[in-house]
C-alpha cells in the first residue's frame, strides 16, 4: 500500500502536468456545462429543472472525460519515454502502476462533479436534495471505471499524441449520440436507436435514474459487460506492447 501510495501521488501530479489531458477530461467539460446550464438550467421538465438532470448527463461525460483520457494518455507517454519498460523490470509490480493510473483519475472526475454542482447550485438550476446529488457522483464516478480501462487498451498500442486524438475521437462522438449533451428527444431519431448500443449512453441513463426514480437494472449490467470486454482487451493490449 506505500507503494501504491507513492506511484498515486506521482499519478495524481502528472494528469496536470500534461496539457491535452487537462484541457480535454477536466477544463472542457466543466466550461460546456457552465455554458449550456447558464442557458436551459432553470427550464423544467417532469417537475425536474433541467440543471438537475444536466448535472447527471453532461457529469457523466465529466466522468468519463478524466477517466477516459488521463489512463491511456499517461500509459503511452510512459511508453514512449521507456519508463513503462522500466516499470516492468522493476521492483514495483506492473499492476500497481496502472491501477495508481487509474486511481488517480478518480479524484479528478470527482473534482469536476463537484464543480459542475457548484455552477448548477450558484445559477439557482439545482433542485435535487444533497443525498440524491452524492448518490449521482458516486454512480458516475463507479460507472466510468469501464473507461478507464478502454483507456488503458489505447494506451498500450498507440503514443501520447495519438492517445489524445483516438480517445477524443471516440468521447466526443459517444457523447453526442448518447445525448449527454442535448436531449435524445430534440435529435434525429436515429441517434436513440444508436445510442442504446453505447455504455456511454447508459451510464447517464443510471446518473437520470438516481434523479428520477426509473428503472436501473438494464444500465448496470451493461456497464457490468463493458467493464469485463474492457478489461479483456487492455489485457490483450498489454500483452501485445510487451511482445
Amino acid at each position: 500500500m506505500k507503494v501504491f501510495g507513492v506511484e498515486l501521488a506521482d499519478e495524481l501530479r502528472g494528469i496536470v502536468r500534461e496539457p491535452a489531458a487537462l484541457f480535454f477530461s477536466i477544463i472542457m467539460p466543466v466550461g460546456f456545462f457552465a455554458l449550456f446550464v447558464s442557458l436551459f438550467g432553470k427550464l423544467s421538465s417532469g417537475g425536474v429543472s433541467a440543471g438537475t438532470t444536466m448535472l447527471a448527463t453532461f457529469g457523466a461525460f465529466g466522468a468519463i472525460s478524466v477517466v477516459l483520457m488521463n489512463p491511456g494518455i499517461g500509459v503511452a507517454a510512459d511508453r514512449e519515454r521507456g519508463w513503462l519498460r522500466a516499470k516492468q523490470v522493476s521492483a514495483v509490480p506492473i499492476g500497481v502502476t496502472l491501477a495508481a493510473k487509474v486511481a488517480a483519475a478518480l479524484p479528478y472526475a470527482v473534482g469536476v462533479l463537484l464543480a459542475m454542482t457548484a455552477t448548477a447550485a450558484v445559477s439557482g438550476a439545482l433542485d435535487a436534495p444533497l443525498p440524491v446529488v452524492l448518490r449521482v457522483v458516486a454512480v458516475l464516478v463507479l460507472g466510468a471505471l469501464p473507461f478507464a480501462l478502454l483507456s488503458l487498451a489505447v494506451g498500450f498500442q498507440v503514443g501520447a499524441g495519438a492517445a489524445a486524438a483516438v480517445l477524443n475521437a471516440i468521447l466526443i462522438p459517444s457523447a453526442v449520440l448518447s445525448g449527454l449533451w442535448m436531449p435524445l428527444e430534440i435529435m434525429p431519431a436515429f441517434f436513440a436507436d444508436v445510442a442504446r448500443f453505447l455504455p456511454t449512453y447508459h451510464l447517464g441513463r443510471l446518473a437520470l435514474a438516481q434523479v428520477t426514480g426509473a428503472p436501473a437494472l438494464t444500465h448496470v449490467l451493461v456497464l457490468l459487460g463493458t467493464a469485463v470486454v474492457a478489461a479483456g482487451l487492455a489485457a490483450v493490449s498489454y500483452r501485445r506492447a510487451r511482445s
